[in-house]
């Protein structure tokens, strides 16, 4: 193996996101540090960032005073639904009324706030539309509350399309709709969305940017509903996939190397 320290000076990465980067170092994550060659350590210990360190190193890295990016304060929301809607929740960004009930007893009690039909979510360690849910009776209700402990419920709104609007760094750098297939209620490419490259209006992509600012998230893409005339904000995804970028004929890496070359990242 080649000591990385007589490398040109690159990026240094941990998770595998930028390994198609011709300017990255990618490392991997070692659940030791003292599994990193002593080069290796040297390379993360003086890098002027680290880039996707994980959400165990991020924490690491933030306590020794290294930066990151993604940010420390993204990866705290890393697919957890109920972080996210407190945070949103608390700097009065516009989110589709959301309520979580802890334990079994408080199953009984979700109906006295939320009239059926509701979307009900796993909450933690969820993604790319799995653990969503269309909750239409008791039933239903009964089946979800049997997958989890924790019951995310949030209003029920009747769109059948909603806004993927990407932000890295400061900026919006893609934007597109994302589109359900029949018969479904979510527009997750993974369970047979389709991506529309029609114009995003720029009002949903103003609000993703203020909100990534507000939250200090960086690196993240976030959907975007429109009803009745106004923007929500659904969910925020630190983990979203290119296929979006794929048919928008945006070259993901390319785009990363020269945000990293620029200094924007």
């Amino acid at each position: 193996m080649m000591d990385t320290m007589t490398l040109p000076y690159k990026a240094v990465a941990l998770e595998a996101r930028l390994r198609s980067c011709r300017n990255v170092i990618t490392l991997g994550v070692k659940p030791n540090f003292s599994e990193y060659t002593p080069a290796e350590a040297e390379l993360i210990l003086h890098s002027r960032k680290v880039y996707y360190p994980s959400p165990f190193y991020a924490d690491l890295l933030d306590a020794a005073g290294i930066a990151t990016f993604p940010s420390y304060h993204t990866y705290k929301c890393v697919q957890d639904k109920i972080k996210q809607t407190a945070l949103l929740n608390m700097l009065n960004i516009p989110h589709p009324r959301t309520r979580v009930f802890y334990g079994r007893r408080q199953i009984d009690s979700i109906t006295r706030h939320f009239p059926f039909p509701f979307i009900a979510k796993i909450p933690r360690g969820s993604a790319m539309g799995r653990g969503v849910f269309r909750i239409r009776n008791a039933d239903d209700l009964e089946s979800y509350a049997r997958k989890t402990s924790i019951a995310y419920i949030q209003e029920y709104l009747p769109i059948d399309r909603d806004m993927r609007v990407v932000v890295i760094g400061s900026r919006v750098v893609h934007a597109y709709w994302r589109i359900a297939p029949d018969g479904d209620f979510r527009t997750n490419v993974a369970v047979g969305g389709t991506v529309s490259l029609d114009s995003v209006p720029g009002a949903a992509c103003n609000l993703a940017l203020d909100t990534a600012r507000k939250c200090r998230w960086d690196d993240v893409g976030i959907d975007i509903c429109e009803y009745e005339g106004q923007y929500y904000v659904i969910e925020a995804n630190m983990k979203y996939g290119k296929e979006g970028f794929r048919q928008a004929g945006i070259d993901y890496f390319h785009m990363m190397e020269t945000l990293i070359e620029n200094g924007e990242i």
